[in-house]
C-alpha cells in the first residue's frame, strides 16, 4: 500500500462462522488505519454476528441467490466505491465483488492454472490454503501482505437490546452457573445423538448448572430442540429461535461452560473465553477448529487428528481411522449422519466437560 486507504470493503460471502472468523482481519485493519471506514459485504442472514462490531461502519448484505436485474443494479452502485476491497474467499463471486468495488483490490486465490484469470482482477493476492492453515490465519495473511500488524483475536459484539433480551428470557435464577448447549448444527453430518445430549445435560444439572438450549429459527431446528427439551432437566430453558445472533453471543459469554458441535456458536464460545467442548467428526480441525480466545500462535491451534486442548477449548474428535475425512457424512451428502460423531459416547463428553470446567472456577 502506497497510501493509507480511506475506505475498505471486506468481502466474506459465505456462512456465519466464516463471517465471525473475519473479525480478526477487520480489527487488524482498523487498528492499522484508524481513520479508515471499514465495511463488510456478506450474505443476508449472516450479518447479525457482526451487526454490533465496533470496527465496522456499515454492513452490506446481498442475497445468496439474487434475482438478476436487482443484483445488477446493486452491483453497479458498488462500482469503485472503495479505496481498497478485499476478498476473503477464492470463489468467482467474491473476487468479482472485490474487483468491482475497489480502486485497489487484493484477496485470497487458489494457485491453480485455471484460476489465473482471477489474478488479473487483483493487484495483490495471497495463495489460499484450504487444508493446512486455519481460517483466522488465512485471513490474517492478507493483513500481513498489506502491512497491517495481524491481531489474532475473534471479536464478539452485541447490542444493549441483545443483552436486555437475554436477561429477560433467563428470568429468575440468574445466579446459577449457566451451561449452554447448542445441539443442532445446520447440516445432519455434524450432528451428535439425542441420548448423549440428554445424559450430558442431566450431569450438568446435577453439578448445579442451569441448562440452556440454543438454536436457530428454522422449523426443523426448533422442532428438534423442542423435542430434546422433554428429556432435559425440569428447569432447562429452550431459547431456540428466540435470540438474534448478537443475543446468542451475549448469552454464550455469560456461560460457565458451552458444549456444541461444529457450528458458529462454538466459535462464539471459544472467542468469549468460555470453557468449551466442541464435538468434531469429518471436519478438518486445522482449518475450522474454534479459535481459542487467547491463542496467539505461532501456527495453528489444532492438529488434524485426535482430541486435543488449546486454551479454553477442548476439541473432542470422533473415533475412526478415516477421521477427519473432510466429507459430508458417511453417505457423502449433508443430510447423512457421520458415524464418527454418532460413536462418541456421552461419558466421553462428560469427561471432556470435567477437564474444562475448572477453568470456570
Amino acid at each position: 500500500m502506497t497510501a493509507t486507504p480511506r475506505s475498505v470493503l471486506i468481502v466474506v460471502t459465505r456462512r456465519i462462522g466464516d463471517v465471525l472468523l473475519a473479525t480478526p482481519l477487520i480489527r487488524s485493519l482498523k487498528r492499522a488505519w484508524p481513520a479508515a471506514h471499514v465495511d463488510a459485504l456478506v450474505f443476508e442472514g449472516t450479518q447479525g454476528v457482526i451487526s454490533a462490531n465496533p470496527d465496522l461502519r456499515r454492513i452490506l448484505a446481498v442475497p445468496q441467490r439474487p434475482r438478476f436485474l436487482p443484483h445488477l443494479a446493486w452491483v453497479l452502485r458498488l462500482l469503485r466505491r472503495y479505496d481498497l476491497a478485499l476478498s476473503l474467499l477464492p470463489g468467482d463471486r467474491p473476487t468479482l465483488y472485490a474487483f468491482l468495488a475497489g480502486r485497489r483490490r487484493a484477496g485470497l486465490l487458489l494457485p491453480a492454472r485455471k484460476e489465473a484469470w482471477k489474478r488479473l482482477l487483483l493487484q495483490q493476492w495471497v495463495p489460499f490454503d484450504n487444508l493446512n492453515t486455519h481460517t483466522v490465519l488465512m485471513h490474517l495473511a492478507l493483513a500481513d501482505a498489506l502491512g497491517a500488524p495481524p491481531l489474532p483475536r475473534v471479536v464478539l459484539a452485541w447490542s444493549a437490546e441483545d443483552e436486555r433480551r437475554v436477561v429477560e428470557l433467563l428470568g429468575p435464577g440468574a445466579d446459577r452457573p449457566l451451561a449452554v448447549i447448542h445441539p443442532y448444527p445446520k447440516y445432519a453430518y455434524k450432528m451428535w445423538h439425542r441420548d448423549g445430549w440428554a445424559e450430558v445435560a442431566r450431569w450438568l444439572a446435577a453439578r448445579g448448572h442451569r441448562v440452556v438450549l440454543t438454536g436457530g429459527s428454522e422449523p426443523a431446528e426448533r422442532e428438534y430442540v423442542g423435542a430434546l427439551l422433554r428429556d432435559m432437566p425440569a428447569d432447562a430453558i429452550n431459547l431456540a429461535g428466540r435470540l438474534t445472533l448478537g443475543a446468542t453471543a451475549h448469552l454464550v459469554s455469560r456461560a460457565a461452560i458451552f458444549i456444541g458441535t461444529d457450528t458458529a456458536v462454538s466459535h462464539m464460545a471459544a472467542a468469549a473465553g468460555v470453557p468449551t467442548v466442541a464435538l468434531y467428526g469429518p471436519t478438518n480441525p486445522v482449518k475450522w477448529g474454534p479459535w481459542p480466545r487467547d491463542f496467539a500462535g505461532p501456527g495453528n491451534p489444532w492438529q488434524r487428528i485426535g482430541s486435543q486442548r488449546a486454551g479454553n477449548v477442548l476439541l473432542l474428535q470422533g473415533p475412526g481411522a478415516c477421521v477427519p475425512c473432510m466429507l459430508e457424512g458417511c453417505d457423502r451428502h449433508v443430510a447423512s449422519l457421520s458415524d464418527c460423531l454418532q460413536q462418541i459416547p456421552a461419558r466421553a463428553v462428560v469427561a471432556a466437560a470435567e477437564r474444562v470446567l475448572p477453568a470456570a472456577r
